[in-house]
This record gives C-alpha cells, structure tokens and sequence, in this order.
C-alpha cells in the first residue's frame, strides 16, 4: 500500500485562542497517519525490533484548519532505502490542500539508538517503488 489517508476531526485541543490549528498539530496528525499506515500492514510501534525517529521534516501551509474541521492527512511513500523512508503528506480539507510537506524518517535500533537496516519483515510488506 502506498498511498494511504486518515481522517482526523480538528477537536479544541489542536487549536489556539483563535480556533486555528497550532502549526505544530500539522506534524501529529502526520505522525497518526504513519502510525496508521503502519497497522495496515500489520505492524504497530512495539511488534517491531527498531524505532522510527523524523530526520527531516519540510512543510508548507496554505490554508488554515479551524476547530471541527473534518481533514484527510495522506500519504505517499515515495522511495526507502537503507535505514530511511521518505514520505510525501499532505493535509486536506474538502479536497483543498492545508499543509504538505515532505517527510524523512530514520530506523533506529530500538536498544542502542543507532541507526539500523529498516527489517526485512517490514521490507517485505513495503511497495515496490522505483528507489
């Protein structure tokens, strides 16, 4: 699976004082959208032997999101190698793109913290993509 979306409900607790989204909340939801997309190919963050941890993250905002929004935060895996996966995530609301970015995340080994081999049991489940 390489293309992947989550919904997500904008609740109180992502806002600021004005019932805009805090920049910030962009990079959870992203985050809740690779966690997710990891479960669907049957892995969770404590059945594997190794961490991910963000290297890079670039985003770009557009529009803001506003309390009760409904949104999709997708993904796209556009290439993996080594000890990295990178993604592309976009942030939508009514097919109007809110925030994208581009994000790099490292495998560490889940004891010593050094970067690591991404597993083979995960390799395996991976899209094959043009690397």
């Amino acid at each position: 699976m390489n293309n992947f979306s989550l919904p997500v409900r904008v609740y109180y607790e992502d806002t600021d004082a004005g019932g805009i989204v805090y920049y910030v909340n962009y990079l959870k939801f992203m985050e809740r959208a690779r966690t997710e997309w990891l479960r669907t190919l049957g892995f969770n963050q404590t059945n594997l032997p190794v961490l991910f941890v963000v290297r890079d993250v670039k985003l770009s905002y557009q529009q803001p999101a506003l309390l009760d929004d409904q949104l999709e935060v997708s993904l796209n895996l556009e290439s993996y190698r080594g000890a990295r996966l990178f993604f592309q995530q976009q942030i939508t609301r009514n097919a109007a793109t809110l925030c994208s970015g581009s994000i790099e995340v490292a495998c560490v080994d889940r004891e010593s913290l050094r970067p690591c081999r991404l597993p083979e049991t995960l390799l395996h489940q991976l899209p094959q993509l043009d690397n």
